[in-house]
């Protein structure tokens, strides 16, 4: 019998080595587990910033494709008067009917355009009565409607010119309201043939920018994000199905319609100025015997 402490018998090599066995798997576990967590709060990061970017995307884009019609347009025209400013307009929200805009004062004409920008007629036009359209306006003798249209869209070998040239006129009614006669007219000049591929988007911004559109940068954008296509395509069915809100004529029907008072007039194939100049003239005098507080009177460009 020994006369010593009675202790525990020490453990075998074995019986270490599963321990250090055990401990490791216990510390891979533990890491795996690290790792999980990990990507789960990476995972859920990213996650949110998707939601993030798809919220501030239908909020800022989508409304503007299609869901928001564009600014200073809520009849589906914009409207020049005096000094060539644009009478400002909210855009139309989803589902929402246009608004045509204010009856003019007695003696102020007010003359409507529908306009698909590959219409040679729309150039000849312009051409020829540009001018005296623009005094008119400037002078505060009549107001100028311009209601962009894309009825010639399958007339461009596919690149849907006139639908993409009425969306770039949207985004600078939206953006640069004050400069849409500018650019309308530069659109209507040296303008394209019909069957042709028309100008790219770059060709018209360019026309834009020379035309002394301001805001080119948030322009650029709205063209590049394709914007307005969708206002396009349903404001053009509008004027097609009709009606034409205070119009002798219940919808539109050709790439060209001219309104002056909300009566039709259709210019001869040579778009002589002094016919159009006639009839407005004679538009503001009937006004103007109904009322005879003075305004100013259109007259025939020199």
């Amino acid at each position: 019998m020994s006369d010593g402490p009675i202790t525990g018998a020490e453990p075998d090599a074995g019986a270490r080595a599963a321990a250090r066995d055990r401990a490791r798997e216990v510390r891979d576990l533990h890491e795996k587990q690290d790792k999980r967590r990990r990507a789960i709060v990476r995972g859920g990061i990213a996650a949110g910033l998707l939601l993030i970017v798809a919220v501030v995307t239908f909020v800022f884009v989508y409304p503007r494709d299609g869901y928001r019609g564009p600014e200073n347009m809520s009849s589906d025209g914009i409207r020049i008067g005096a000094d060539l400013k644009a009478v400002r307009s909210p855009g139309l929200e989803p589902g929402e009917t246009p608004q045509p805009y204010p009856s003019n004062p007695p003696s102020v004409v007010d003359i409507q355009l529908y306009v698909d920008y590959l219409c040679a007629a729309c150039g000849q036009f312009e051409e020829s009565n540009g001018a005296q359209l623009r005094s008119w306006a400037m002078t505060g003798a009549a107001t100028v409607e311009i209601h962009p249209i894309a009825m010639l869209t399958n007339k461009s070998q596919g690149t849907q010119y006139s639908q993409r040239a009425a969306a770039v006129a949207a985004c600078v009614a939206d953006l640069s309201p004050d400069h849409f006669l500018d650019f309308h007219q530069a659109l209507l000049t040296r303008q394209p043939e019909e069957g042709s591929e028309g100008l790219t988007d770059q060709e018209m911004l360019d026309r834009a920018e020379a035309a002394g559109v301001s805001a080119m940068g948030q322009i650029r954008r709205c063209v590049s994000e394709n914007r307005f296509r969708s206002w396009v395509k349903a404001a053009t069915a509008r004027a097609l199905e009709g009606p034409i809100p205070g119009a002798s004529i219940e919808n539109i029907d050709a790439p060209l319609v001219i309104l002056v008072n909300g009566q039709r007039f259709i210019p001869t194939t040579d778009m002589d100025p002094a016919e159009l100049a006639q009839v407005v003239v004679q538009a503001a005098g009937d006004a103007a015997a109904e009322n005879p507080t003075p305004t100013p009177t259109p007259t025939p460009t020199p």
